[in-house]
């Protein structure tokens, strides 16, 4: 990302998406859990900035997933789940931006859209999860048509993206909704996680108070505090893991990173970090542009590297 600068990022991105292909998670459009949510489905514009790559989505009954496809494909799939603290999902800042560097090194992405544990799916607190694990079943059903190898297929999520990746990543196997077909049989398991400024924890000292709240409410028993904390589910079977964040993380603190690289650490599970001291919350591509850490995209496609 030298001399990038953000026009070039919103050229590039407008790029990307007049590229993309979108389709629905589920086969009905609509969740099988969604039917007893009251929500409703809503765009905002410019949410994230000024620009119209500023997009989010809150109200998500119908996940879909939009494909930011390369001209020589590696091989490697990488299904994204952006942040919004459970209550939106962003679809640019963490979604169309990182196309334009992932697709050039030929990385296939799968910008995911997912429902939120407050919205009165019936699935509950696991309706995020039950997505993420239907999307991973149905690219790995589908990878051929995309020039992957199933065996290569990550999962890639942000701030509480993060929690879902981290989800998918340790309790890929957890029967959380009712198979409806043939897909239904591949496995959910992801090749490997990269975890970017995640929410990990639930536990109240460096917990993100939104996102628990929207995961457990406000009066969790220490049954709930440990299945939706992600450094207790993590086993010797979790995927090797990469961890980005930075310190100065004002809204999800560095210690959920550092306390799941010592739950992986401690089971023997292939796990990298890197901590830089600046950059807030929320860097993304674009906000990280001019600190030293706008090289994490070469970090993290290097390690990928190392790892399928």
């Amino acid at each position: 990302m030298d001399n990038m600068t953000p026009q070039t990022l919103l050229s590039l991105m407008e790029d990307a998406v007049a590229r993309a292909i979108t389709f629905p998670v589920w086969p009905q459009g609509e969740a099988p859990g969604a039917k007893v949510s009251p929500v409703q489905f809503q765009l905002e514009t410019e949410h994230t900035g000024p620009s119209p790559f500023d997009r989010s989505v809150t109200g998500v009954r119908a996940p879909e997933i939009t494909v930011y496809a390369p001209q020589h494909p590696n091989g490697v799939g990488i299904l994204v789940t952006p942040g919004g603290s459970y209550r939106r999902v962003v679809l640019d800042k963490e979604g169309s931006a990182l196309a334009p560097f992932f697709n050039a090194r030929g990385y296939t992405l799968f910008v995911m859209t997912y429902r939120f544990p407050g919205d009165g799916h019936a699935e509950g607190a696991d309706a995020p999860l039950a997505d993420v694990q239907r999307a991973m079943r149905l690219i790995r059903a589908q990878a051929e048509r995309w020039q992957l190898d199933g065996d290569k297929l990550g999962v890639m999520g942000f701030s509480a993206g993060g929690h879902a990746a981290a989800s998918l990543g340790t309790r890929y196997n957890d029967s959380v909704y009712t198979p409806l077909d043939a897909i239904d049989e591949q496995s959910a398991r992801p090749a490997f996680m990269a975890l970017v400024y995640p929410v990990i924890t639930m536990h109240a000292d460096i917990d993100h108070p939104m996102s628990r709240q929207q995961l457990i409410g406000d009066t969790p028993d220490e049954a709930q505090i440990r299945r939706y904390s992600a450094e207790e589910q993590v086993n010797s079977q979790t995927p090797p893991t990469f961890l980005l964040h930075a310190v100065d993380d004002p809204a999800v603190k560095v210690e959920n990173s550092v306390v799941m690289f010592s739950a992986l650490r401690r089971l023997g599970v292939p796990v990298e970090m890197h901590l830089f001291e600046q950059g807030k919350h929320g860097f993304g591509i674009r906000d990280a542009l001019g600190l030293p850490v706008a090289v994490w995209p070469e970090l993290m496609m290097a390690w990928i590297e190392t790892k399928v």
